[in-house]
């Protein structure tokens, strides 16, 4: 049924994904939709995760083909960081932009940051000397950039070349260690 559902978002935004409209396109009764995921923001909570551990799956595989130079590591990871986020075309942010408000999309969004965040301190560890509570506080500030860095490519404000090479700069300059 997320399968459908993200047809649905795709082809006609995220306000037109109701349990109701998904049971008639993924071709169940409205029973079956509300067994599974209970209320709309249910179903746009799971649909939300069910994108992010798609991002996070690509980006994971992107960034474990080979040990890499810092330089290698910095540019694989802006790379695949930013072309996850266009690759969905824009459902990650429709379907967050559905559930703005709500506490229950608050709370997961947090978890998907906090496992985005330990991934990029995994890759970016490796690279630098930065003590691992500062790391995490960068990864953090990195996290959000390319977040927002992502939502401007989907909205057509700079192209994908481009917040890769801004994400790119962001994240080297974040690396160095103060003297």
């Amino acid at each position: 049924m997320l399968e459908t559902a993200l047809v649905i978002v795709r082809e006609e935004g995220a306000d037109r994904l109701t349990l109701g409209h998904l049971a008639e396109r993924a071709g169940v009764s409205k029973p079956v939709a509300y067994d599974h995921f209970e209320t709309r923001s249910g179903l746009l909570i799971e649909l939300y995760r069910w994108i992010d551990i798609e991002r996070v799956n690509a980006f994971r595989d992107a960034m474990a083909t080979r040990e890499r130079s810092r330089g290698e590591a910095v540019e694989a990871l802006s790379v695949a960081y930013i072309r996850c986020a266009a690759e969905t075309d824009g459902e990650f942010h429709a379907v967050g932009a559905a559930l703005a408000g709500s506490e229950e999309k608050a709370a997961v969004f947090q978890e998907l940051l906090e496992n985005c965040v330990r991934m990029f301190v995994s890759v970016l560890k490796p690279h630098t000397k930065l003590p691992l509570d500062e790391l995490e506080r960068r990864c953090i500030g990195l996290v959000g950039a390319g977040e927002a860095l992502s939502a401007a490519v989907v909205r057509g404000r700079c192209s994908e070349t481009e917040a890769v090479a801004a994400f790119a700069a962001m994240i080297q300059g974040g690396l160095h260690t103060p003297p």
